[in-house]
């Protein structure tokens, strides 16, 4: 396909859209919950220590909160600018659960949001802890409508088909559709580990200025506990993710593992170059059977190729890459949770390597996400709605010139739009340090 084809240049375009946007929830949805928890502390002991850290994060979840608000209005417009056949076809579908998802959902955030930020000496504590609880509840509701729309797309069910548009024929089923419960819970999950992460690699950056900042150690014990229990948690729920997706959409799968034919005994490709053009992988590195063993639990099991689905296979290589560096992104996660809980038990603090290590892990779980991200979207392809609208039958008539332009636009504004975030963020998180000396 031509680079500059208007199809590629949209699926480009949106592709930077909901990729920058999913960055700012997929930490909110978990940090809403992380602040409770610092809310209920403080309530609970009285301590300063536990609303200092609150007072400093809340400050973060709402900036957060803002930018996926920003780049979400943005991103719902591509729907009638690039993608016009996707409203006129499953509009009937994804309209009412993209409203859901604003009504229910983003009003609960936004209105208790205000009193989470200016109403704690203005409303009494029990009023406080409930806002604090229904933005967290909110967080996770729209997360709960937005992947419930996502999961009808990759495994449609509950549709029916009249006059070339689809409607919902059975509302359970298409909100709990195959997927949706695998994907929620690995969303879910991934959203803790981000949050954790944030949370714990801006802590040890300021126990790096002071080792006796007594507010970044409760953060970060708090965040580095929380990573423990999720990280083999999510490992398990990959697994599953990974059976039903193997279920549901087999050429995914195929692509994940850069399995050209289908065989039975399927080694397990660790590593590779996979060649489009030839149907093989260059330079592979692979264990034999193995790939046959996770995915059917039998040495001898078939697992079925890209040939079995051609034409209709996804593009191998993004989505073998992108499998490979969420797994390699997840399992580091796994070993320094793991690690940095052990070190808080056994000595109580964490060694100043341990301590720069998760500084340089602050946004693993963005690199996770987005690789994740890429697997799912790009292994679905060439389909919008699996097995029944084509992405190519739902891209509007804007030349490419016009979509080159706003792309370019949209490159370098959000590029400029992340690096103030992240400045601002690391200011934030940084105020209140008992000392701004790093000690030797």
């Amino acid at each position: 396909m031509d680079a500059a084809d208007p199809l590629m240049l949209s699926r480009i375009q949106f592709g930077l859209n909901i990729g920058f946007h999913i960055l700012f929830p997929t930490l909110t949805i978990a940090l809403g919950w992380f602040l409770l928890y610092f809310r209920l502390r403080h309530a609970g002991s009285g301590e300063a220590h536990w609303m200092d850290a609150y007072r400093q994060w809340v400050k973060i979840f709402a900036l957060t909160f803002a930018m996926g608000v920003v780049t979400g209005i943005t991103m719902s417009f591509q729907f009638g600018t690039n993608w016009p056949g996707f409203m006129g076809t499953v509009g009937n579908i994804a309209g009412p659960l993209l409203a859901y998802e604003v009504l229910v959902a983003f009003f609960l955030e936004a209105t208790f949001l205000g009193v989470m930020l200016f109403g704690m000496k203005r409303v009494s504590t029990r009023v406080h802890l409930f806002a604090t609880l229904m933005v967290a509840i909110g967080t996770t509701l729209s997360a709960f409508w937005i992947i419930a729309l996502n999961s009808w797309m990759q495994t449609p069910t509950g549709q029916i088909i009249a006059d070339g548009q689809f409607i919902a024929g059975d509302w359970l089923a298409v909100i709990f559709s195959p997927s949706m419960p695998y994907r929620l819970t690995h969303v879910l999950l991934s959203s803790t580990l981000t949050a954790a992460f944030v949370i714990a690699g801006l802590s040890a950056w300021r126990l790096l200025r002071s080792a006796t900042d007594e507010v970044a150690m409760r953060a970060l014990r708090t965040a580095v506990v929380v990573a423990a229990v999720a990280a083999p948690l999510q490992v398990v729920v990959g697994d599953l993710h990974g059976l039903n997706t193997l279920e549901h959409q087999p050429a995914k799968i195929a692509a994940m593992e850069a399995l050209w034919h289908t065989e039975k005994g399927a080694p397990l490709v660790l590593f590779g170059i996979p060649n489009e053009r030839e149907q093989r992988n260059d330079f592979a590195l692979q264990i034999p059977r193995v790939a046959s063993l996770i995915l059917t639990h039998d040495l001898d099991g078939e697992v079925k190729g890209i040939d079995h689905f051609a034409p209709d296979a996804p593009p191998v290589a993004p989505v073998f890459f992108a499998f490979r560096v969420m797994l390699v992104v997840g399992m580091a996660m796994v070993a320094l949770a793991w690690l940095g809980a052990w070190h808080l038990r056994r000595k109580g603090a964490l060694p100043r390597w341990l301590l720069w290590t998760f500084t340089a892990f602050t946004f693993s779980g963005w690199a996770a996400t987005l690789a994740g991200w890429i697997v799912t979207e790009i292994g679905r392809q060439p389909w919008l709605v699996s097995g029944l609208l084509r992405t190519a039958d739902a891209v509007g008539t804007v030349s490419e010139g016009q979509i080159g332009a706003t792309l370019g636009a949209y490159g370098f504004t959000y590029a400029g739009m992340l690096i103030a975030y992240i400045v601002v963020v690391t200011h934030l998180a940084g105020q209140g340090a008992p000392s701004k000396e790093m000690h030797r």
